[in-house]
């Protein structure tokens, strides 16, 4: 318990602190966001806002991780360091793509192919990885079964394991990507679903079925290699994203960039492999989905029709254009998915408490 609440504060404090100070480096250096001239109108304003925040809450987050271990004197878990690995790995592949948007002045960044390659290597190590390091009980950091509270079904094997998990790194990486295209937007959602995230593994590690033993209904225990530090990494991550947020939120002071959205989207596809709920990740990141889809369904039919479904695509731009002001967006959004966080969080509970 004292590492979750010593890595959620230290990722808070470090974000706080160290958020200006990358801000003036990124000012001095000119590393400004380069605005699309499809986007709306009013977000010429934002030109030459310092982008790369991202840098700030993934250093936090590894920084927050690393120090809760000191001071309780813990040793990291495999699966911990996964998560943290896809997390800076998916960030590096962000950041490249960042900086060519800034220096080459290129909006799209990384060419397509150059990017998926960055995307594939990062997240077919992590796949691969979690299914090694196996501990007493040969439980290894992610499971070859699909899971949306716990695992559920047959094996599908290690190489339709690793396409699966490929999928969800490359869906939640492109989803908050999507989402990041107001201040503070994508920023407040990730913060909630890893408050979530916190909650579970902090659950999964007092109902684990290592403990069966002390359990009262051990038939309603969590079979998950280390859920303690899943919570760890969780909360340090939404501490970071906190403190980040502050200087995120309306009118921002930096973006998070390209490398924030991809480790962001990294770290919860991980957090969702490890703790072996897979499925209920749909649900938790809920708004992310729900960005994802109006993209698919726009492109979808104006090819096959020609037409438009919304105004513009992604949908926090179709509100934009109808009139809303960015902040009552955000808001809005913002409690969209705070829903979907406590339908998840109570589907996790009564799937626990229907198992007793």
């Amino acid at each position: 318990m004292r590492q979750i609440l010593f890595a959620g504060a230290i990722g808070l404090f470090l974000t706080l602190i160290g958020t200006p100070l990358l801000i003036k480096l990124l000012a001095r250096k000119g590393y400004g966001q380069f605005i699309r001239d499809d986007g709306p109108r009013t977000h010429g304003s934002k030109k030459g806002t310092p982008t790369m925040g991202g840098i700030s809450f993934i250093l936090a987050t590894l920084i927050a991780y690393a120090l809760a271990k000191v001071i309780t004197g813990e040793k990291p878990t495999i699966s911990g360091l996964l998560v943290l690995f896809l997390m800076a790995g998916m960030g590096v592949v962000g950041f490249l793509d960042d900086y060519i948007k800034i220096v080459k002045q290129r909006s799209l960044g990384l060419r397509a192919k150059a990017k998926m390659a960055g995307q594939l290597i990062v997240g077919i190590a992590f796949a691969v990885l979690s299914l090694q390091f196996a501990d007493q009980r040969d439980l290894t950091p992610a499971s070859t079964k699909l899971s949306f509270i716990t695992d559920f079904g047959w094996s599908i094997g290690p190489v339709l394991f690793v396409i699966w998990a490929l999928f969800m790194i490359l869906a939640m990486s492109n989803g908050v990507n999507l989402t990041d295209g107001l201040d503070g937007l994508a920023t407040g959602a990730s913060v909630m679903v890893f408050g979530a995230y916190t909650f579970i593994g902090l659950w999964q590690f007092q109902e684990s079925c290592a403990s069966a033993a002390q359990l009262t209904n051990p038939a309603a225990c969590f079979e998950v290699r280390d859920p303690l530090d899943l919570a760890v990494v969780a909360s340090a991550l939404m501490g970071a994203c906190f403190g980040f947020l502050w200087w995120n939120t309306s009118p921002a002071k930096i973006f998070m960039g390209d490398t924030g959205s991809l480790a962001l989207g990294g770290a919860l596809a991980g957090l969702a492999i490890c703790s072996r709920t897979e499925l209920l990740l749909a649900l938790l990141g809920g708004l992310f989905v729900l960005i994802t889809m109006s993209v698919v369904i726009q492109v979808g039919s104006f090819k096959m029709t020609g037409k438009r479904v919304f105004r513009m695509a992604p949908l926090q731009h179709h509100f934009e254009l109808k009139g809303w002001s960015e902040v009552l967006v955000v808001v809005r959004f913002w409690i969209i998915q705070g829903m979907c966080v406590i339908v998840g969080l109570g589907l996790f509970y009564a799937g626990w408490a229907a198992a007793k």
